[in-house]
């Protein structure tokens, strides 16, 4: 459409052209016209009659005059005193009393198109003659319909041109998306090892290797879930065990035998608090895992740490270990949610009481420049670098079998990291040079002025 649009607009500038040039052709006749004027009252006295004559006379209007172009001569008054040969009857329409000089259409016995220019010249100010000078615009018109053809036929062919380019293009586009689509659509849950890998530089190729990294994520996220279920099925399954083996020495001894009877119950009742520790422990897990979800609050560390080396003081004091909090400085502040917050913390010194037969356990909070870091150091009995990458994994106990020595779930070091997490934070475990191990935690510190009412309430 548009280019249709343009093709008319083109030829109607060229026609446009040609009669600027038809109109500058007859100018230029009208100027030799005034010029005989001029020179037949070159004697210095001016003679109408000597005048008309000159002008009217048939040769020197023939001399003027084309196979295209005609010249009429008339009076001031207006009427016809000479025309060139080749008007034959035609006659040109006078010129109006106020108007000097003026272009206009007309046309020709045969109905051709004319273009007239008529002038007045005048000597003294009093009008001596009236010249018309007329164009043919058979050949304007000619040549403005050669030119609407050949554009019509150029218009014609971009348009074909444009139309296979864009289905070209639009192929070029497409395809590529299509390939791309039936390519995801062959990927299922169980076929997540396949990967794109397309080669391009192209938006497609940035789209396929976004893809490509979703799949990665992807996998990567089955793979813990198959395997947290597989622990999960496998930490459950023993105490399950335990709890139906003893429900069935008490259904078959408990009558007769008391202390069979009190050691079931006592197993079983052991056993269920394992399994409501693990069940809470996946909670917080889940709850951890909900990230922005979780309402946070201004926090400051050193009354949850006070607080939880309070509680575990006893417990620690009963394995004949001293637990004690170490803080560089006060007004130690985070964004969080308190609970998780402290669940973290009871975590790590736990877990630093069940695996520390002597010593001390410290738990040091300091601040560096836009962190708050904790640190839960231990004179227990250490742990590999084999194994410090796997010691946040849900169920892993630092051994291959998952070694049922010590109590617990195997989701206590997982919480933590989770919950560091959650709040923007890493965790870290080590081995100390002097022994034992010193686990860390780095969380975002807030910043709050000195004198500001909210630290003033929290201290």
């Amino acid at each position: 459409m548009i280019i249709a649009i343009g093709a008319v607009a083109i030829g109607l500038a060229f026609r446009s052209l040609l009669i600027e040039q038809a109109k500058a052709g007859l100018t230029a006749t009208s100027d030799q016209i005034a010029r005989v004027a001029e020179a037949s009252n070159a004697l210095g006295f001016y003679d109408p009659a000597t005048t008309l004559d000159s002008l009217a006379n048939k040769e020197q209007l023939d001399q003027w005059a084309s196979v295209t172009q005609y010249i009429q001569i008339d009076t001031p008054e207006g009427y016809p005193i000479g025309k060139s040969s080749n008007m034959g009857d035609l006659r040109l329409g006078a010129l109006p009393p106020d108007t000097d000089e003026r272009f206009t259409f007309a046309r020709d016995t045969d109905g051709t198109a004319l273009l007239v220019l008529d002038r007045r010249f005048s000597r003294g100010g009093k009008p001596i003659v009236i010249a018309h000078i007329a164009q043919r615009l058979d050949i304007v018109d000619s040549e403005t319909r050669r030119a609407q053809t050949i554009l019509f036929y150029a218009a014609l062919v971009a348009c074909v041109a444009v139309v296979v380019v864009s289905l070209f293009i639009a192929r070029s586009l497409v395809d590529p998306v299509v390939r791309l689509t039936g390519a995801m659509e062959e990927i299922g849950s169980e076929q997540l090892d396949r990967r794109l890998r397309w080669q391009r530089g192209d938006e497609i190729g940035k789209l396929a290797a976004t893809f490509d990294a979703m799949l990665d994520r992807l996998q990567g996220a089955f793979a813990r879930e198959r395997q947290f279920i597989s622990d999960a099925s496998h930490e459950l399954k023993t105490p399950l065990t335990v709890i139906n083996a003893n429900a069935q020495l008490i259904r078959r001894w408990g009558k007769r035998d008391e202390r069979v009877q009190a050691d079931s119950l006592n197993a079983i009742i052991d056993e269920t608090t394992r399994l409501a520790e693990m069940v809470g422990g996946m909670l917080t897990l889940s709850k951890a895992a909900s990230g922005d979800q979780i309402p946070k609050e201004p926090l400051a560390l050193e009354p949850i740490v006070a607080d939880v080396v309070a509680n575990l003081t006893d417990r620690a004091a009963k394995k004949g270990l001293v637990l004690r909090a170490d803080f560089n400085a006060g007004g130690h502040m985070i964004l969080g949610d308190a609970p998780l917050i402290r669940q973290l913390l009871m975590n790590l010194v736990d877990n630093a009481i069940k695996f520390t037969e002597s010593g001390e356990i410290v738990v040091a909070v300091s601040r560096t420049a836009t962190t708050l870091r904790i640190e839960v150091s231990d004179t227990g009995i250490g742990i590999g670098d084999e194994t410090a990458d796997r010691l946040f994994d849900r169920f892993f106990r630092g051994d291959a079998s998952h070694s049922r020595t010590v109590e617990g779930t195997g989701l206590g070091l997982a919480i933590v990291r989770s919950v560091a997490q959650v709040h923007g934070g890493t965790v870290s475990a080590a081995a100390r040079p002097e022994g034992g191990s010193v686990f860390a935690v780095e969380l975002p510190a807030l910043e709050v002025p000195p004198g500001d009412p909210l630290l003033t309430e929290i201290q």
